[in-house]
């Protein structure tokens, strides 16, 4: 198949561009020419968010999949339809979970689970996008299949409550600085590896029965707040840190940016239930323990000092958090 990508360079997208390309399909990627892609793939060049420069680069061409994972709200769904429709077989949108609304009402949370998520101003862009592309299907028959990830990782993700990239993380273990989990840290959370996700990614693309589908793609293996710290720590061949326990409420009043993060999303149960994919594509077995992945994303880091770089920014969100709980007398 010839499968263009849209943001191929990301988290999630470069793993499924590069097992597809293993699998033997052509890949092709929309850039605007300032990064360097690999050599095996071909690329066509214009800005994806300029009204008219992605409809232009594509006259003339034909994808069986275009995949877009750099769609986040009704405009960019908009120039999305006027370049696409007409151009390719299949159009899948990368959303999310985030969609969903919080907290779940029901666990584990299907497909079908109600959306509207009132705390994520990311979340909400990606439900009203997901509407406008349900639009252009019944009315326009816009070829549209919808893909849900929830927390994924790669070699340059540390996950935790503040921020998933980078080595701030790390960096705090490793000095003996506090960081913080939200409530007791017993919270429920699903994480998945890059790898895993684009085996279920892959087995929907070209299949003409998911045209106005969604899916979710997520692991299977159910982890707690505390149990990720602590197998960070551990991958880190660590055997002392310290985590310190706080109420959400408590972090969203001293930073409220982090209210998107944690009522919209972290601090709700995150458990899914994938039988949706899993029938659709038999082959879709999230196989990667975390334990296993993030020992791979320590191995990445340690691999080259350059990488294990701090985000201050990310760095004063724990210190910030974990002063004001102090001085509250906790």
């Amino acid at each position: 198949m010839k499968i263009l990508f849209i943001g191929g360079t990301g988290n999630i997208s470069s793993a499924c561009a590069r097992l597809l390309h293993q699998r033997g399909h052509h890949i092709t990627l929309l850039t605007r020419g300032k990064h360097d892609i690999p050599a095996e793939y071909d690329s066509i060049v214009a800005d994806r968010n300029a009204p008219g420069a992605w409809k232009q680069a594509m006259q003339g061409r034909f994808f069986d999949v275009i995949a877009d994972f750099i769609c986040f709200n009704e405009p960019d769904a908009r120039i999305a339809f006027e370049a696409c429709q007409g151009h390719c077989g299949q159009y899948i949108f990368i959303s999310t979970t985030v969609v969903y609304a919080k907290p779940p009402a029901v666990l584990p949370i299907s497909e079908t689970a109600p959306k509207g998520n009132a705390f994520s101003e990311y979340g909400r862009g990606k439900e009203q996008a997901e509407s406008y592309f349900r639009q252009r299907q019944q009315q326009a028959g816009f070829p549209l299949t919808i893909v849900r990830p929830s927390h994924t990782y790669s070699n340059n993700w540390l996950p935790n409550p503040v921020t998933s990239i980078g080595y701030t993380l790390a960096y705090r273990l490793e000095n003996r600085l506090p960081v913080f989990v939200h409530d007791d840290g017993q919270g429920l959370w699903t994480l998945t590896h890059v790898r895993d996700f684009a085996v279920g990614f892959a087995g929907l693309c070209g299949q003409q029965e998911c045209l106005g589908e969604d899916y979710q793609i997520t692991g299977d293996m159910i982890l707690t707040w505390n149990q990720i710290i602590t197998e960070t720590a551990w991958a880190l061949g660590l055997d002392h840190w310290e985590v310190v326990k706080i109420p959400t409420s408590f972090i969203c009043q001293v930073v409220p940016a982090m209210s998107d993060k944690l009522l919209g999303d972290k601090a709700c149960p995150g458990v899914f239930d994938c039988s949706k994919l899993k029938n659709q594509v038999r082959d879709f077995d999230a196989a990667i323990t975390f334990r296993a992945g993030i020992r791979e994303s320590v191995a990445w880091f340690k691999a080259d000092p350059r990488r294990q770089v701090v985000n201050q920014d990310h760095n004063r969100v724990f210190d910030q958090v974990i002063a004001a709980w102090k001085a509250a007398g906790h």
